[in-house]
């Protein structure tokens, strides 16, 4: 089964229009939504998660499950891998086929054609054999990614679990369709260095700490820090006008986004809207910026067949292979 060249490059022609300053909307509010006591106001979320999704494509859970000592300590560790020599690093080469390891300045947008001003480190569980740092150099680092990957993942399935039973699948569907007991597992979670801001690129047209994008996953969720924003999204897909709406980030809040996939598979009722990093404003914080995605993307070999047919079936793998491949310069790694 092949992947729709014509879907995969419509879908990157219009990422391609999306360089531009755009206009700012502040009409139009992230929400937040709690997801305390879950299972008692599954409905209620299950409202709230839709209306959000099917309206902006992006939204802030609260009050979630993942300990916020546990978030605190990922950033921390984060911050330990990216200070670590730069040799160190380049013994663990981002694999592009996998999705799996180390990158600077390789992702090219699109949008703006030209790098990522960050670095970041891929973690896609099948794939990290030889990928992980010396534990000598990081000690732990390994065995805590991993159990906050799983909490991630968790998460995810818990949110995804709402959007199956309002279209019409299984509750366990998208659970199934990402298992990470199976070879072919493919979500990631990523750890992400924003460079500080040299004074030369303040305020220089073009220059972005990531240009405008959709995630190609099925749902991504985002942790962030307070007072390292930057993060905007496109509310609407209007590729000539484009108007942007702020991302406020905060320590408690787990910012999450429709991705492609997931958009694909329901027919185009969830929307996978467009969103960037700009670069500090006069008087921001211009320091050093971390964030950490986990992107839920169903394994390889599950088939994306939307129910109502609006598009043809085809294997995540050749849906991401394409993306993934759109999305980093040739040549580097």
């Amino acid at each position: 089964m092949t992947a729709n060249p014509s879907y995969d490059l419509a879908e990157l022609e219009k990422e391609a229009r999306m360089g531009g300053l755009g206009g700012l909307r502040t009409d139009v509010e992230v929400p937040r939504i709690d997801v305390s006591d879950f299972e008692n106001r599954r409905e209620e979320i299950t409202e709230q998660l839709w209306r959000a999704a099917t309206e902006i494509g992006f939204f802030q859970l609260v009050n979630h499950p993942i300990p916020q000592e546990m978030v605190d300590e990922a950033f921390a560790r984060s911050a330990a891998f990216f200070d670590l020599p730069r040799g160190s690093k380049e013994k663990l080469p981002l694999v592009k086929a996998d999705n799996a390891g180390w990158e600077h300045t390789s992702q090219v947008r699109p949008s703006v054609s030209t790098p990522d001003q960050k670095e970041s480190y891929q973690i896609t569980r099948p794939h990290m054999a030889a990928l992980w740092p010396d534990e000598e150099e990081l000690p732990g680092f390994r065995s805590f990614m991993l159990d906050f990957e799983s909490q991630c993942w968790a998460l995810a399935m818990q949110v995804l679990s709402c959007f199956a039973d309002r279209l019409g699948f299984a509750r366990d569907f998208f659970a199934e369709a990402h298992d990470p007991s199976s070879d072919a597992y493919q979500s990631t979670l990523r750890l992400i260095h924003y460079y500080a801001l040299p004074e030369e690129l303040r305020d220089q047209p073009g220059v972005w700490r990531a240009g405008a994008h959709t995630d190609f996953d099925c749902l991504t969720l985002l942790f962030q820090r307070t007072g390292q924003g930057g993060l905007q999204v496109c509310p609407g897909r209007d590729v000539d006008a484009p108007e942007w709406t702020p991302v406020v980030p905060s320590d408690d809040a787990i910012t999450c986004n429709i991705g492609d996939m997931l958009m694909r598979w329901s027919d185009d009722q969830l929307l996978s809207n467009f969103h960037r990093v700009r670069v500090p404003g006069a008087g921001e914080y211009t320091g050093a910026r971390y964030s950490i995605p986990f992107f839920a993307q169903a394994n390889r070999d599950v088939v994306i067949e939307p129910p109502q047919g609006t598009y043809p079936p085809l294997t995540a793998r050749d849906y991401l292979d394409q993306r993934v491949a759109a999305n980093y310069a040739r040549g580097r790694g």
